[in-house]
Order: structure tokens, then C-alpha cells, then sequence
């Protein structure tokens, strides 16, 4: 019996730097009014041309495999999760198969938006377990910001959301006290269209429409949130899906080193906080540079968290996530 373990880390972010007071040239709304509801000063948007979402998911791979400490043809298998793929299909699985160079791996792309980095763990984690593969690669990454409705109409969402990707190689681990101790995975999907995008899609509308159609008032082809809903159902299942965790593997808040949570809302962030009991030391947080990077989000956090040092050997860290679905999931880890 294997556990798994995660043996490298890397993220990577476009150099372009969109300001509040950038976003503010472009539609109705201040630094102020963006920081008070969401916690976010910045965020990245790429340079038309210079990324996509599978280059930056290559970039974050790369980093991740060389302090693995393998070669990239050690890699067994690819799980890729975004909502932002580059095509319909294929999925970008596949093309990081192909820009890496490596073998002719499987590949699995995974559409749990802001949970699918949590879900491409899970993945990971039962593949090495079972003694299937030995060596996976989990990628988030994210390109909102070609598909954003960048006008005051749109800034409830647009203001939120940043590019970039991140990347976790894992591995067999012998000693089943370390590693992955555990995953946890839910879905609701009765409020699926409380955070949603409509279009394009087979049962709504084509991209030749969409083409056709550009300048008509259907905003089925934009993100929708129903802010104030999901703010509620996020802070209630975060809670949930993290005590399982801990209660699965008899641990207590106490016993967490470190909460990596999804980079929804700083506000949410600060609601799990304030509800576990947890020191500003114990939770980490980058929204404020990088907005909502759905996918990405947590392997950012999780490796800046761990170049920062604030990731140890032996620490409990608890991965968790809440997002469109809805679906949630969380990650019980000893580092």
C-alpha cells in the first residue's frame, strides 16, 4: 500500500500587473469598492499573444518536475484542470502532453472549476495508491481574462478574476503516515447556474452566433454570479468538507498548520479563519495580488506558501475548495 505524497510545486503568472485603479479607467468601480467586497488590489491578465492556458500550465509543470527532482519522462499520467480551456476540445491535457515533450502518457482534463485542482488531486492520489501510475502531474491554470465582460455591466464578476496556473508533480510515499491522508469531493448540482457561463455550449448558443450576434444585449457568453448566494453556500460548505477531513483522520482544528483555501473572496477566507479559530499564521492568503485564479488558485497559494517557508516537513496542511457546480472538495496532507 502507497500513500501519495506531493514531491514539487510551481506556479506561474503572467508579468502583466492590472491594477483596481487600471480597472477603473474601463468601467464603474474604485480601489476602495473592490478591495471592501473582495480583498483584491491586483491581479495578472495576460498580454494578448504572449499566453495561454496551456503554455502557462507548461511553465508551472516545468518548475513543479525539476524540484521533483525527476525527468519529465518520469511522468505517468497528466491531470489538467481549468475552466478556461485554449480549444472546445481537445482539452489542454493533452497539448502540455505535447509542448513537454513527453511520451505518450494519458492525459485528463478536469472541469470542476474552482474545486478542479482539489478533484485532480483526488485523482492523482487513488491512481498512485492503487499502484496504477507513479509519478502524476497535476496542473491548474486559468485564462479569464480574454472571456470577461470588461464594463461597468460586467464588473460585479470581471473585477475578480485573474490568469495564471499552477502545478504539483506527486509521488509514491511508503510511509502511509505522511502524504495524502485523505480526499474529500461533493457536488450540488441544483444551483449550477448560480455561477455559471451559459455560452457557448451545445444547448445554448454556437460560437458562430456568438460571432454574429456580438453586440446584442445576451450575456449568456459572460460569467454570471449570484454573489451574495454563493458567498452563503461557500462559507457553509468550506466548513463542512474541512471538519470531514479533519474528523476522517481524527485530527481537530487545532492540529492545522496551514489552511491553503481556494482564493475565492478574502472575505470567506477570513469567515473560515475567524470560525476555526486559526492564527493569521495558520491561513494563507494571495488574493489580494492575483484576484480569483479558480483552478490555479490553490497550487499558487500552495507553492508560495511553501517557498515562503511556511510549508514544512511534517506540517498538516489543508487543502480546500468551493466553486461553480456547485462542487467542493477538500485535501488532508502531512507534509
Amino acid at each position: 500500500m502507497y500513500n501519495s505524497k506531493i514531491a514539487g510545486l510551481g506556479f506561474y503568472v503572467p508579468e502583466n500587473v492590472v491594477t483596481n485603479d487600471d480597472l477603473s479607467k474601463v468601467m464603474d468601480t474604485n480601489d476602495e469598492w473592490i478591495q471592501e467586497r473582495t480583498g483584491i488590489k491586483e491581479r495578472r491578465h495576460v498580454i494578448k499573444g504572449a499566453d495561454t492556458t496551456t503554455s502557462m500550465g507548461v511553465k508551472a509543470a516545468q518548475k513543479a518536475i525539476e524540484r521533483a527532482g525527476i525527468d519529465k519522462n518520469d511522468i505517468d499520467f497528466i491531470v489538467f484542470a481549468t475552466l478556461s480551456p485554449d480549444y472546445y476540445f481537445p482539452g489542454p491535457g493533452v497539448l502540455v502532453q505535447r509542448d513537454l515533450g513527453l511520451k505518450t502518457v494519458g492525459s485528463l482534463d478536469v472541469r470542476n472549476q474552482c474545486s478542479g485542482f482539489v478533484y485532480g488531486i483526488s485523482v492523482a492520489d487513488q491512481y498512485i495508491k492503487s499502484g496504477m501510475y507513479k509519478n502524476v502531474l497535476v496542473i491548474g491554470s486559468e485564462l479569464h481574462s480574454h472571456g470577461l465582460d470588461m464594463t461597468t455591466r460586467g464588473r460585479g464578476v470581471s473585477v475578480i478574476f485573474g490568469d495564471g496556473a499552477g502545478a504539483a508533480v506527486l509521488t509514491r510515499e511508503e510511509d502511509t503516515s505522511k502524504g495524502i491522508l485523505s480526499t474529500h469531493l461533493h457536488s450540488e448540482g441544483q444551483h449550477a447556474e448560480e455561477l455559471s457561463l451559459i455560452a457557448p455550449g451545445m444547448g445554448k448558443r454556437w460560437v458562430t452566433d456568438i460571432i454574429e450576434d456580438a453586440d446584442s444585449e445576451d450575456t449568456s457568453y459572460f460569467p454570471y454570479m449570484n454573489g451574495q448566494f454563493v458567498f452563503k453556500n461557500a462559507v457553509v460548505r468550506f466548513s463542512e468538507v474541512i471538519m470531514e477531513g479533519l474528523q476522517k483522520n481524527h485530527l481537530k482544528p487545532e492540529d492545522i498548520d496551514m489552511l491553503i483555501p481556494h482564493q475565492a473572496n478574502l472575505r470567506i477566507s477570513q469567515f473560515i479563519q475567524k470560525k476555526f479559530g486559526l492564527r493569521d499564521d495558520q491561513v494563507f492568503n494571495n488574493i489580494m495580488k492575483y484576484g480569483n485564479t479558480t483552478a490555479a488558485s490553490i497550487p499558487i497559494a500552495l507553492t508560495e506558501a511553501w517557498e515562503e517557508g511556511k510549508v514544512n516537513e511534517g506540517d498538516l496542511v489543508v487543502l480546500a475548495a468551493f466553486g461553480s457546480g456547485f462542487t467542493w472538495g477538500s485535501a488532508i496532507i502531512r507534509w
